[in-house]
């Protein structure tokens, strides 16, 4: 039976046991990020992390990302990290960038159909990241069905995932809306493969020759009025092309379910919308 815990204030011993004891279990925990809330698993017990992907009703060519606590954890779990990669990471963690990287080989994990790579952030929200310093790295997807709309608040998780997740952490409303922006540093150079909360400008600002979609496109590829932008891939959108949402779609959690390979270098629900491909969490 599912339970539910308050994840504010200064009284939360008892959820952190609660929501450690699931993780060890091989259970489901639901709890809030800096953009939407997030389903999180044990990145470390594949069964948990099918378990994740049964709940949300999505397949292993979805795997979901992965989240740290601090920027330090980025070397044990990443390899080949480009100079200009890790100064981004160092300048917008925690917060809304999700990066792209070749994941260490000799980790023992399973996250699904990764191509030896490996999405990982932040999150800009501190008791997340006290769990997260007390679990270790969580497999984190947005909080919802799969192409439904992310939840905002532990109600709306509560009401999509129900008996799929053994404590739901209620950290109030969630107030970050947009998805992380998603850079891939599997390359020479970081390469934007999805704009989100933060924009490339901001991004430029630290490592100037960071690359985006948008550099190659020429105009009339630019979506416009009469064509909503939700019937677009994402990669064909620019930031400022991307309406703005009420409630975000699935993803947005952790900047969520991302991978990259050389030949695909994002993989996102089929049905989910350019503003949340993530997440989320």
């Amino acid at each position: 039976m599912s339970e539910r815990f308050d994840f504010t204030g200064d009284e939360l011993a008892p959820a952190y046991r609660a929501a450690v004891d699931a993780i060890e279990a091989g259970d489901l925990v639901v709890m809030p990020t800096d953009t939407v809330y997030g389903l999180a698993a044990d990145a470390f017990k594949a069964d948990a992390v099918q378990r994740l992907l049964d709940a949300k009703g999505r397949g292993r060519d979805m795997p979901p990302p992965v989240l740290i606590s601090v920027v330090e954890s980025l070397d044990a779990l990443a390899t080949d990290i480009p100079d200009n990669g890790r100064k981004l990471c160092e300048e917008f963690w925690p917060g809304p960038l999700t990066v792209i990287c070749h994941a260490q080989t000799s980790l023992m994990w399973d996250l699904g159909d990764t191509q030896g790579t490996v999405a990982l952030r932040v999150p800009d929200h501190e008791n997340t990241r006290e769990l997260l310093s007390r679990t270790g790295p969580l497999a984190v997807s947005s909080a919802n069905k799969s192409g439904q709309p992310a939840a905002l608040d532990v109600y709306d998780a509560e009401e999509q995932l129900g008996e799929s997740v053994a404590v739901y952490l209620d950290g109030g409303e969630a107030t970050g809306g947009r998805p992380s922006t998603i850079v891939d540093l599997t390359g020479d150079t970081p390469r934007v493969v999805r704009v989100g909360a933060l924009s490339v400008d901001q991004l430029r600002a630290v490592v100037p020759d960071v690359a985006a979609e948008s550099d190659e496109k020429p105009a009339e590829d630019k979506p416009t009025d009469e064509q909503p932008a939700e019937d677009k891939p994402a990669e064909d959108k620019p930031a400022e092309d991307k309406p703005a949402e009420d409630k975000p779609v699935d993803g947005e959690a952790t900047g969520e379910a991302v991978v990259a390979s050389k030949e695909d270098d994002t993989k996102t629900d089929p049905d989910v919308r350019p503003a949340d491909q993530g997440h989320d969490s």
